[in-house]
């Protein structure tokens, strides 16, 4: 019997398939077809949630027959980082017209992650405070304190890097061996070995023209073919966002986000907050904030439901260049650092909220000013540190809860609500590397005005 209702789920979600396949062959929007996925896994997710309950075995079963999309999409988006990193990054250089403009770039897009990274923790601070967050109001089961415990394991291998030392991994001492992307800082390795690459061509193109432009012609033949790749995986989103939905919501503990619904209703306030802050952002440099919102949704759309920043990076680098007319190069610089560095749900709001709901079972008021400074200055940091460690929100707020000298149990504590928080996390760091990129492009006179304030690519499907 049970054999049946799965091949009956199986069949409903292939029939979304088809309606999304049938949008396509007539040309609906990309952020129509976006939506549409969204909207369809929301409503086969609740469903399963709904007829089975999330920890039916139907439902496991269902769901792993779901990841073949869902998860399937992410595995090849991950594919084509590392290639499209090297490429571009080193195509961008090479199309510099001057190379001390590298420099000016690279330091505005980190100094805007870090700086809004630091802007984000008070924005965590402020919407803990406004909520009453305390540790004590959280109950403590088996899985909580087992996931407590193995986190306080974990910190151990964290306390023993220095922040040098966790910047030192950033630099590549095997190349290879980060395109395979097997170290935490792999992206970022592989960004600073493509950055070296494209400085050298720039040094042979001035010694031996003839050397660096057979060099040139190579990377733009490979360039075209990876941007190519890029194209036919992104025409899969609203299939992987459908995929990614059901799962999510089939999936989702309701019993423990009603139990800890005060630390989720915060965490999104906090989040919606630094979003609208990003918008006003924006609005000082004299961009449409509200045509920025409806051109990078359909990416934002996936960064939720996917959870992974560095799965986003084709999309971001896309929307960045097609839609909002970002310079090439800042908008692959802002996309790759912006995956690692800096990220303001996780690095910034998150481990705000851990140390202010923390701090006054340790004896701390964490609304004084020793207190705020030091948590923002640590937490501006280890955003820049966070991917010498790898491990996303759980790895900053460890690391910041350990420099502030309070314990880390309470990251082990909110495991029921973590996949759901991380979705609305992973949005918002996405759209500060978008947010990085337009403001850098802005800044240093690169961004195609006349693209961004055109209305006609809002609908304009990224993937083509």
């Amino acid at each position: 019997m049970e054999t049946l209702l799965i091949i009956v789920n199986i069949a409903i979600f292939l029939a979304f398939i088809g309606i999304l396949f049938y949008m396509q062959k007539k040309f609906v929007s990309f952020s129509k077809r976006v939506f549409a996925g969204l909207l369809f896994g929301i409503l086969l997710g609740a469903f399963l949630q709904i007829i089975y309950s999330a920890d039916s075995s139907i439902v496991g079963t269902t769901t792993d027959w779901y990841n073949i999309v869902g998860r399937g999409y992410v595995r090849l988006l991950m594919m084509i980082v590392i290639p499209l990193i090297l490429v571009s990054i080193i195509q961008s250089i090479i199309n510099l017209e001057k190379s001390s403009e590298l420099g000016k770039m690279s330091a505005w897009i980190i100094g805007i992650l870090v700086t809004t990274a630091m802007v984000a923790a008070l924005v965590g601070v402020t919407s803990a405070t406004i909520f009453d967050l305390n540790a004590d109001q959280i109950e403590i089961g088996q899985a909580e304190e087992e996931r407590g415990l193995a986190l306080e394991e974990r910190l151990g291998s964290i306390e023993g890097m220095s922040t040098p030392q966790k910047i030192l991994e950033f630099i590549p001492s095997n190349p290879f061996l980060d395109m395979t992307g097997q170290r935490a800082t792999s992206t970022i390795a592989v960004v600073i070995f493509s950055i070296i690459v494209g400085i050298a061509v720039l040094g042979v193109r001035k010694k031996q023209p003839e050397q660096a432009e057979k060099f040139v012609e190579i990377i733009n033949a490979l360039y075209a073919v990876v941007m190519r790749i890029v194209t036919i995986i992104l025409r899969l989103t609203p299939y992987g966002i459908l995929g990614l939905m059901a799962n999510t919501v089939a999936q989702t503990d309701i019993a423990g986000i009603i139990e800890l619904g005060k630390f989720v209703a915060a965490s999104y306030v906090a989040l919606i907050a630094m979003f609208i802050i990003h918008l006003i952002l924006l609005a000082v440099f004299g961009l449409n904030p509200l045509l920025y919102v409806k051109k990078v949704l359909p990416v934002l759309s996936f960064a939720f439901t996917s959870r992974s920043s560095a799965g986003t990076i084709p999309l971001t680098i896309q929307v960045q260049k097609e839609s909002l007319g970002v310079h090439s190069g800042t908008a692959n610089m802002a996309a790759s650092f912006g995956a690692t560095i800096g990220q303001n749900g996780c690095a910034g709001i998150y481990p705000a909220m851990l140390a202010v709901m923390i701090a006054p079972s340790q004896g701390i008021d964490p609304l004084s000013p020793s207190f705020l400074l030091s948590l923002v200055l640590i937490i501006g940091v280890s955003s820049f540190g966070v991917a010498g460690v790898g491990g996303g929100a759980t790895f900053a707020a460890l690391i910041v809860l350990s420099s502030m000298n309070l314990p880390v149990a309470l990251a082990g504590l909110l495991i029921t609500v973590e996949p759901l928080i991380d979705m609305g996390r992973t949005a918002l760091n996405v759209n500060d590397s978008i947010l990085s990129g337009t403001l850098t492009s802005k800044i240093m006179k690169k961004l195609n005005i006349k693209k961004y304030n055109d209305k006609d690519l809002v609908d304009k499907d990224i993937a083509m």
